[in-house]
């Protein structure tokens, strides 16, 4: 018969945990003269099932008792972990994060990338502060090598930030994609993001002050089409609902230091966004909606600090373009003509 497995759990300096898991284990199973008997009964088997159950249980309702012993307020600075982050909205949220006095670590596939942006960041705010790696999140091995040089740089990671993601650069029906951009877009958006967030829980679940993980949406997400880029959205889409599922398993789990969020940051005139200002109407949204990444930034880090600040455990999606925004600048746009030819020309 399969031996019970617990969760593994920093507890071997608590007697009290250690009491526990020698009195859940069952009385019959301890003396072998009694397994073979205890197994042909089907009443008995019955009771392993109850009783296993009810182990389980007992086991969630202890460990969160000795994780609440354990655990440490979250106070700042704090230490935040940005993945894709050395341009566009990543690297103006690491530069907001250190104006607010946080401690930011950095990362890109791109080696040339990292050395540039932590060189530009340290002049501005010194060698302390701030680090940066190259990682691939599309690999579970680089994860695993930023998790481990962030715990050398940070000692602990408490806002981890899911930014890296990619289109390919690609604008064009989905008929016309090649094999190389579909595959670039998913293994980046969706298993990248599936495995920066596997490793980040891990990490959180095993610091005492727990953390906060905030998955990037964008054009998609919120299930509208998106033409010209269906893979792209389709990965967007499937952002919201992973958030979702990681928010029911901590939630199963009972753990409550270790928060998944979404995070929107609209539309930014990132190389990204505006290499698809090729249409009419594309022009007509980017001058209409678009903000540069420096004011979206300025918005969001402080709404993201909060969470920890108020010492939150409730999932939250922090939007920058709300519905009612985006409506006012339509009208705006309409009744008055602003924001014409704000970025692009148009036609």
């Amino acid at each position: 018969m399969a031996s019970l497995h617990f969760p593994s759990i920093s507890t071997s300096s608590s007697p009290r945990y250690q009491a526990f898991l020698v009195s859940s284990l069952p009385k019959p199973l301890i003396s072998s003269n009694h397994f073979h008997g205890f197994l042909t009964s089907r009443q008995s088997s019955r009771n392993i099932g109850f009783h296993y159950a009810r182990t389980l249980r007992s086991h969630s309702r202890i460990r969160e008792e000795v994780l609440e012993e354990n655990r440490e307020p979250m106070v700042p600075p704090y230490n935040v972990l940005i993945t894709g982050s050395t341009k566009g909205i990543g690297y103006a949220l690491a530069k907001e994060f250190l104006k607010a006095g946080d401690n930011v670590l950095i990362c890109s596939r791109s080696a040339e990338r990292v050395e540039s942006a932590v060189q530009n960041l340290r002049e501005e705010f010194g060698d302390q502060r701030v680090w940066g790696t190259t990682c691939d999140v599309r690999k579970g091995e680089d994860v695993n090598a930023l998790v481990a040089f962030g715990c050398s740089k940070l000692k602990s990671i408490d806002i981890w930030i899911n930014n890296a993601g990619s289109n390919a650069y690609s604008f064009k029906p989905l008929a016309e994609t090649s094999d190389e951009d579909l595959i670039e877009v998913v293994t980046t958006n969706t298993l990248g993001l599936m495995i920066c967030c596997r490793e980040a829980i891990k990490l959180m679940l095993n610091q005492p002050r727990g953390g906060h993980i905030f998955n990037i949406d964008g054009a998609g997400s919120d299930g509208r089409p998106t033409p010209r880029f269906a893979a792209y959205g389709a990965t967007k889409r499937s952002v919201v609902h992973l958030t979702k599922s990681l928010q029911a398993e901590l939630q199963m789990q009972d753990v409550k230091n270790v928060v998944v969020h979404n995070l929107s940051p609209g539309m930014v005139t990132t190389d990204l966004l505006m290499s698809g200002a090729t249409t009419k109407q594309a022009k007509f949204f980017i001058n209409i909606l678009a903000e540069p990444a420096e004011v979206v930034a300025e918005y969001l880090v402080p709404n993201i600090r909060s969470i920890p600040t108020n010492g939150s455990t409730k999932p939250t999606y922090i939007r920058f373009l709300t519905g009612l925004k985006a409506y006012s600048q339509i009208f705006s746009r309409f009744a008055f003509g602003a924001r014409r030819n704000r970025y692009v020309l148009e036609e």
